[in-house]
């Protein structure tokens, strides 16, 4: 999956890779899909949510220039996968899940790998974010969002914040990435792809 999924196309930076070949990913798929764990394609998870392909969580994280130490709030947790790799990589993960079972189970997956001290999970609206634990260094958004959430934007640290996130309509996306420049907010556009709705008070009501 690394050599030929991720290092063959833009993924180069190495602790995104290095994250990616230490995190088992059959372990955060349905026991009926292990064996489509290692496939370059989204995957069912239950509950009407997807683990996204390996492809697109490396570039996700490769664009949030994650760093040890860092502060990360990611906004929809669905297996745990993202929040594996992002605890992985040596940071503090917050992350958002509007379903119980899902994130139930994602602590299980999560405390098995042994990262668990450095991720917590909790149930509720992550289009509103954290406020409670902002600042962060950076957010990561697993669900396509109508906009950019302004209270999650907002939770960005001032100096150098990152958020990437999917940004489009219900059937296709493009993925944008948003940097704080102290007040300012800079926008860039990358590849189109699908994701799943974000629900909630700053997104899609249903």
């Amino acid at each position: 999956m690394v050599e030929n999924q991720l290092r063959a196309r833009d993924i180069e930076e190495e602790s995104v890779l290095e994250a990616m070949r230490d995190v088992p990913r059959h372990c955060f798929v349905p026991p009926a899909l292990v064996e489509a764990a290692y496939e370059d394609r989204a995957l069912k998870i239950g509950e009407g949510q997807t683990i996204s392909q390996p492809y697109i969580v490396a570039l996700m994280t490769q664009w949030l220039q994650v760093r040890a130490g860092q502060r990360i709030l990611e906004i929809g947790t669905g297996s745990g996968y993202q929040s594996a790799v992002l605890a992985t990589m040596g940071t503090r993960v917050f992350s958002v899940e509007r379903s119980d079972a899902l994130a139930s189970e994602a602590r299980r997956r999560i405390d098995r790998l042994g990262v668990a001290d450095r991720v917590r999970i909790r149930v509720g609206d992550g289009s509103v974010g954290w406020a409670e634990e902002a600042p962060f260094d950076g957010i990561l958004v697993t669900a396509a969002a109508p906009h950019v959430p302004d209270r999650c934007r907002e939770q960005l640290g001032g100096a150098g914040g990152r958020m990437v996130l999917p940004v489009g309509d219900r059937q296709m996306q493009r993925l944008t990435l948003i940097e704080r420049r102290g007040d300012r907010f800079e926008q860039t556009y990358g590849i189109a792809c699908r994701f799943v709705p974000l629900l909630g008070q700053d997104a899609w009501a249903q």
